[in-house]
């Protein structure tokens, strides 16, 4: 699927901007989600199936009707979207099927950072900063979420309070300092 394609199944959704094939799961690794990511995917393949296919496969079979579909803009545009619903529906069903859910608020090594850890961290001249390490489909850079294979978490995965990791960057190696570590409440 294109990004253009993307865009139009969720204009808002920033993973589809850039486009699917920027957040594979590296090969052999499991496909870690938080249970509230999960249940986003979940939500979004229902609503695919139960709301906007339907409502496409209408469309496309009211515009077939009207005649010559070489030109009929609803029949060409429709049978477009519903194949860009199809790849996402697959797409979707596939993550899912292959997700390992992992809930952080079981997470009983608080001062240490895992996966679902929201992270406070300073730069080497003292510039602020806070991660959630989350898993592949579920990163949103404007809210602070990374994936936990992006570079960032990779650095400050199993890192402890006050320890200092070292963060390759492509101007070179950063020193950073783990500040806060904070995981969702243990209810």
């Amino acid at each position: 699927m294109n990004a253009a394609g993307l865009r139009e199944l969720h204009p808002t959704d920033e993973q589809n901007e850039v486009g699917l094939e920027q957040f594979q799961i590296p090969v052999g690794a499991k496909n870690y989600i938080t249970p509230a990511g999960y249940r986003k995917l979940k939500t979004e393949l229902l609503d695919l199936l139960d709301h906007e296919r339907p409502d496409v496969v209408r469309t496309v079979a009211w515009a077939a009707a009207n005649g010559d579909r070489s030109e009929n803009a609803d029949y060409i545009y429709g049978k477009r979207r519903l194949r860009a619903i199809d790849k996402r529906i697959r797409f979707l069903t596939q993550r899912l099927d292959q997700a390992q859910i992992v809930d952080s608020r079981c997470q009983e090594n608080l001062d240490q950072v895992f996966f679902g850890a929201m992270v406070t961290y300073a730069l080497e001249d003292g510039a602020e900063h806070s991660v959630t390490i989350v898993g592949v489909d579920e990163i949103n850079l404007e809210q602070g979420y990374v994936s936990w294979v992006a570079p960032i978490a990779r650095a400050l995965l199993k890192a402890k309070l006050g320890d200092l990791v070292t963060l390759q960057t492509p101007t070179g190696t950063v020193q950073i300092e783990v500040l806060k570590i904070q995981y969702p409440d243990q209810s």
